[in-house]
């Protein structure tokens, strides 16, 4: 079990001063980056495939940062284009009806799409995909940098200009390939040439930043620090299965998806729903939930941001099982995760509160009748809910955070009563044997 608990000296040590705020119970350590050194530390049966991952990484990286170089001097600037932000899945819509996907407003989002797609096949995320193509010497991703990075932040690229460039974040890529297999269905065969294209290279992208334990990082090519580990945030990882899923079945607008791809789908999904069977954490000897990151190396829980820390993590595992239970034919062992964290939530949901803001920012309150919620976070050992703030400390009472972040994160949510809803129903018929 990877211990967070710390001291309140050693909080006061490491952060200058143990303010007004309250108890400190920790510090939150850094997520470790997927390095040719962690990998020469791995039992020989593993090492070879990891080499090889992080190569092909590092020449894509090259590959795609040589790109724009080449289009900067042809453009004649010295710096590139930064484009316009916005929500990308938000500008990129997939409830239409078939017939629009088909038509010139799809196919001008679609060319965009094109245009900002990654030497390397995948997209960026928060761009606005309802504007205008990607111009030569444009940057393929907007500003994404945090606007409270702080020396030591987690938040800091390697390099602030090369930031989020190809990333599960934020719907990115997976949204981007749905939306151009629709308009390749409504499209005639000689229309949707380029789109196929690109769609494929989209696959390929997705199976090229697959993890040979079966995750997939936020980032790829890998970019460094949490970035690398397995995300489970925001349901990027989930998102990623589900649409390969649908591919390795030629469901609905993915008929037209060539026999090999839909293999070699079929091969992904398979080896990604082993790493989370995996990664289900295990306390005193019994599965419990999962982490809303996870070291892509050990597996172990990891740090993501400066306030989310290695714990049991309430909300992306409501979202684990809900898909979990989706799963058509879950195997034996995948019905005893189901049933185990299920378990887990019953025994931590937490009742006569409310999560309400308050004229000094939102807070935890007593109310009769109030719940179940449950934490976002909880420490590993204990189930105790547990908060972390932008200076890296980590709480025990949510009211003691900056009124900047308890405002800005969801630390309590129900999303677990919307999976243990859909538990009562499924396991009338999946009974744990």
């Amino acid at each position: 079990m990877l211990n967070i608990r710390a001291s309140v000296c050693l909080a006061a040590a490491v952060s200058g001063l143990v303010s007004a705020l309250g108890a400190v119970v920790g510090m939150n350590p850094p997520a470790l980056s997927v390095s040719a050194e962690r990998i020469a530390a791995l039992p020989q049966d593993q090492r070879v495939a990891w080499q090889a991952y992080l190569e092909r990484s590092e020449r894509q990286m090259e590959v795609d940062r040589a790109f724009l170089r080449a289009e900067l001097v042809v453009a004649k600037l010295s710096q590139p284009i930064i484009p316009k932000e916005g929500h990308s899945a938000a500008s990129i819509p997939l409830e239409e009806t078939a017939a629009w996907y088909g038509g010139s407003e799809a196919r001008h989002i679609a060319d965009i799409l094109l245009s900002f797609q990654t030497p390397a096949g995948g997209w960026s995320k928060n761009l606005d995909m309802g504007g205008h193509p990607r111009r030569p010497g444009e940057s393929f991703a907007a500003n994404n940098l945090s606007r409270f990075l702080a020396a030591g932040d987690f938040d800091e690229p390697r390099d602030r200009s090369w930031n989020y460039v190809g990333t599960f974040d934020n719907d990115a890529t997976t949204t981007e390939i749905h939306f151009l297999a629709k308009v390749i269905a409504a499209s005639a065969p000689e229309a949707g040439v380029a789109y196929k294209e690109s769609f494929d290279r989209g696959l390929g992208y997705i199976f090229a930043a697959q993890f040979p334990n079966g995750g997939w990082p936020q980032v790829w090519p890998l970019e460094g620090g949490y970035h690398d580990t397995i995300t489970y945030n925001d349901a990027a990882m989930i998102e990623t299965v589900e649409l390969l899923q649908a591919v390795a079945e030629g469901r609905d607008e993915f008929s037209f998806v060539r026999a090999d791809l839909r293999s070699r789908a079929a091969a992904s999904v398979e080896r990604g729903l082993g790493c989370i069977a995996a990664t289900q954490i295990v306390e005193n000897g019994r599965p419990a939930v999962w982490a809303q990151q996870h070291d892509a190396l050990t597996l172990r829980p990891a740090s993501g941001r400066n306030f989310e820390m290695p714990a049991l993590c309430g909300s992306e595992s409501a979202q684990m099982l809900l898909f979990l239970m989706k799963l058509p034919r879950p195997s034996p062992s995948v019905v005893a995760s189901i049933h185990a964290g299920a378990a887990w939530f019953k025994k931590n949901a937490i009742y006569g509160v409310a999560w309400r803001s308050s004229p000094n920012g939102r807070q935890l309150v007593k109310e009769a009748g109030g719940g179940p919620l449950w934490a976002r976070y909880y420490e590993m050992g204990t189930d105790r809910p547990i908060f972390g703030d932008r200076d890296k400390t980590i709480h025990d009472d949510v009211n003691e955070l900056s009124k900047e972040r308890r405002n800005g994160y969801q630390w309590y949510g129900a999303k677990p009563r919307e999976a243990l809803n859909a538990y009562e129903l499924w396991a009338r018929s999946h009974p744990l044997t």
